[in-house]
């Protein structure tokens, strides 16, 4: 199975990807990981783009596609899950094109919908530890219960900034949903209930 995974910050893409690389073996292949891989091996791509990275500009989108290209050509077995990737519609539409051209083609976007609100309450409650960097929420207070650090509350969750966050996703990432919906393969999950119910939902809708 091919999948990519829509949604805002906080909606629990992260735990719901891990389960289905746990549970289905998919290959997770988040955007950030292969461009800092590319630049570490010095690919001819991750040149390029530590070329950008080292001017402060963004990596442009044809270099990403083309890593993501790569990486795909390289995954074997049950499939894979593009996750952070595509950010807009014009590089939904440079992907559809370059992976048809390696004869692949993605079987379903799956996007898990929250309330801002909630998303906001959620990220604003969120903690990390000082010395194990464990992600938890406020109430565990201010002491971490697996090694004792202080829990702090890190610096991008703070409310203006993740309303901010939500804006971005909202003007350009969003408009994805409508752009898979129209290609048939959109699947829309209630991502507001527990993590276990959300779980069960995408199991359901993707017959798994």
């Amino acid at each position: 199975m091919k999948l990519v995974l829509l949604g805002a910050p906080g909606v629990g893409k992260g735990t719901q990807s891990a389960r289905m690389v746990k549970e289905w073996g998919l290959t997770h292949i988040s955007t950030g990981d292969i461009l800092r891989q590319a630049v570490a091996h010095k690919t001819p791509l991750g040149v390029q783009a530590k070329a950008y990275m080292d001017a402060g500009e963004l990596v442009p989108d044809f270099i990403v596609i083309g890593l993501v290209k790569s990486r795909i050509s390289e995954v074997a077995g049950p499939g894979f899950i593009l996750d952070g990737f595509p950010r807009n519609i014009s590089q939904a539409e440079a992907l559809d094109k370059e992976l048809s051209d390696i004869g692949v083609t993605l079987d379903r976007a799956v996007s898990i919908d929250v309330d801002r609100e909630m998303i906001v309450k959620r990220l604003t409650s969120r903690r990390a530890c000082e010395s194990c960097a464990r992600i938890t929420n406020m109430s565990e207070g201010d002491k971490c219960s697996a090694c004792g650090g202080r829990l702090v509350q890190r610096e991008d969750d703070n409310e203006q900034t993740v309303r901010n966050r939500l804006n971005v996703y909202d003007s350009s990432t969003a408009p994805l949903v409508g752009y898979f919906r129209d290609k048939g393969i959109l699947t829309e999950i209630d991502g507001s209930k527990s993590v276990d119910e959300v779980w069960a939902d995408i199991r359901m809708t993707l017959g798994r």
